[in-house]
């Protein structure tokens, strides 16, 4: 069988790309390593208010999948803290496992084809035929007349391909815990130079379970680096104080750098991750990874029934280049200071910075003494 997309890759991203390819009648078939596509994640999932907004898909989920969050509180290195909220603004924290695989079973609703435990490792394009060979353990040959990679920071479509491959990482670990004491209306986010350089720690009270991490930056080939998360919770244990053991731990490489330079060629796109799209400023990927993996479902289609050129020509361009928040990354690892942001927590600057990378400049601030 030769299958209209070939999507590698039971991401956020892959799995909005197949939905609406396969919601538009193409033949589509999703690729995933994983025995499932919740399994070993390397992210918090969080959901902001303007994903829900403009992903009509996210407002299908089922209510015990999610639990709303109103504001964040964010802490200098001395603990005092900046409650910042925006009108109408909220996140969702979720089930991100069970959110994924609600999402697998959606995509096989539409009509896809989703095999799990599935490697792929290299593909094939036969210009006469017009279309991708990718061959599989076992023997087997798929046969795909576009292929969209959406298998993480470091995709082996883009590899094979010869695209762009992620070279900017944070590193991050987070502690899964039955429950913790927090203020559980909030995202806590913990600013300190030493245990998090160039990024911050955080908890939040999740759906069913407390999640605290911790996330530095790292230079390509320098290593992980230590993350000191057991510092971090002897630090806030005034504020934060997890019950019991961790039931889990989640740790990998967050990218960091910006949409990549070549994510397309003619047959074939990088989405999500793959594609360095998510933001340098606050590290978060869902919201693109699902707006623009939907697009380029959406945009194969098109180009399959002839009514528009293939989208590597003109989807990247669509794609945010997060100049505003590339910006904000740089000032942050340069300006990076425990007693600068200790004086300025409060100011205007600081707050209108803060609402920069959270809220859009939706929000307002209120400033909480030490605990």
């Amino acid at each position: 069988m030769t299958w209209d997309l070939v999507v590698v890759g039971a991401s956020f991203a892959g799995l909005a790309c197949a939905r609406s390819a396969a919601l538009a009648g193409l033949s589509v078939l999703v690729l995933e390593k994983k025995t499932s596509s919740g399994a070993r994640l390397h992210t918090t999932g969080l959901i902001v208010k303007d994903a829900i907004d403009e992903v009509a898909w996210l407002r299908e989920l089922p209510s015990h999948l999610v639990r709303r969050i109103d504001g964040v509180r964010m802490y200098a290195p001395n603990l005092r803290h900046l409650d910042l909220h925006a009108p109408g603004y909220y996140f969702w924290a979720t089930d991100t496992t069970g959110l994924l695989d609600w999402m697998v079973g959606s995509v096989r609703a539409a009509g896809a084809e989703v095999r799990l435990e599935t490697l792929f490792t290299e593909a094939r394009w036969h210009e006469a035929e017009r279309q991708w060979t990718i061959p599989l353990a076992g023997g087997e040959e798929l046969r795909a007349r576009y292929l969209v990679g959406a298998d993480g920071p470091f995709s082996r479509v883009a590899k094979s391909l010869g695209l762009s491959q992620n070279r900017e990482f944070l590193f991050g670990v987070e502690h899964e815990y039955s429950d913790a004491e927090m203020e559980r209306n909030f995202l806590h986010c913990f600013l300190d130079r030493e245990l998090a350089p160039g990024y911050i720690g955080w908890a939040v009270s999740s759906v069913g379970t407390a999640q605290i991490g911790l996330a530095r930056r790292v230079q390509p080939g320098s290593g992980h680096g230590r993350l000191r998360l057991d510092a971090l919770l002897a630090k806030t244990a005034g504020v934060v104080r997890p019950v019991g053991e961790p039931r889990s731990v989640r740790a990998g490489m967050i990218p960091c750098g910006g949409l990549l330079p070549r994510v397309a060629q003619p047959g074939a796109l990088l989405v999500g991750d793959a594609a360095g799209l998510v933001s340098p400023a606050t590290a978060g990927g869902i919201k693109t990874a699902l707006l623009h993996g939907q697009q380029a479902g959406e945009a194969v289609a098109a180009f399959r029934a002839g009514r528009a050129a293939d989208p590597a020509e003109w989807l990247p361009a669509k794609f945010p280049s997060f100049r505003t928040k590339r910006l904000v990354r740089r000032l942050f690892e340069i300006l990076q200071n425990d007693w600068a942001f200790n004086v300025l927590l409060g100011t205007a600057p600081m707050r209108k910075l803060a609402e920069e990378v959270y809220f859009h400049r939706k929000a307002h601030a209120e400033l909480g003494a030490k605990p």
